[in-house]
């Protein structure tokens, strides 16, 4: 299948090819979950969860591997880092849940509403459901090695934030040499100007970018 995607078109091979959706929690995307409580613009979030829950349906029904990525941390904070490592420092849930004591145990703790999918883009039995500690998808967790295992090649990437936890697995993606391609009105970034940028670095350096609209229509055509 080949993608009219930005800067150039891009061949993908869909026998080699999942659906990643990144962070869709309702930490990230939900009134009263952490990036709200932190003051972020989340007036983009209803249609990004549309725009996922319509590419979903289409992957699925073409019977293309789905990865979840869930940002969690365990009650105690075991696997955050701890005050030694940068992560404890600069992670925004974890610099919320340090500061303001009526937070801890509240923000991405595992088991949680915060940590929890939303719910109209609840993982189905077949997905795959990753649940990290860093930005990275990649990192202290066995996604690549599931990916290789299933023959996966080609990446397509969704979720909140897009130049954040999005950027940084996609980043790691290029580097281990899978292709790695957003949808790009299926993410959405955390900060102002941040969208416009992380595209910017996108398209120039590690990836390429390409619309829903563009991804259906050419999922649709005959085999």
């Amino acid at each position: 299948m080949e993608l009219n995607a930005r800067p150039e078109p891009v061949t993908v091979d869909l026998r080699q090819t999942a659906l990643m959706v990144v962070d869709m929690q309702n930490g990230f995307a939900s009134k009263g979950g952490m990036l709200d409580i932190a003051g972020a613009d989340l007036s983009g979030a209803p249609a990004v969860i549309r725009s996922i829950g319509g590419i979903l349906k289409t992957i699925r029904a073409k019977a293309i591997p789905v990865v979840y990525l869930q940002m969690g941390f365990k009650a105690d904070l075991s696997n955050s880092g701890g005050p030694e490592s940068p992560n404890w420092h600069k992670e925004l849930a974890l610099r919320l849940m340090n500061s303001r004591t009526e937070l801890r145990g509240k923000l991405l703790v595992e088991g949680t509403w915060d940590f929890t999918i939303v719910d109209e883009l609840a993982p189905q039995p077949d997905d795959l459901v990753i649940v990290k500690t860093r930005y990275s998808g990649f990192v202290r967790t066995v996604l690549d090695e599931e990916l290789r295992k299933r023959g996966i090649r080609y990446l397509l990437f969704t979720g909140i934030a897009t130049n954040v936890c999005v950027e940084s697995t996609m980043r790691d993606a290029f580097f281990l040499d899978y292709w790695p391609i957003l949808i790009s009105d299926a993410a959405m970034a955390a900060g102002p100007g941040a969208q416009e940028a992380t595209l910017f670095n996108i398209e120039s350096f590690f990836g390429w970018t390409v619309s829903s609209a563009e991804l259906l229509a050419r999922l649709s055509e005959p085999a």
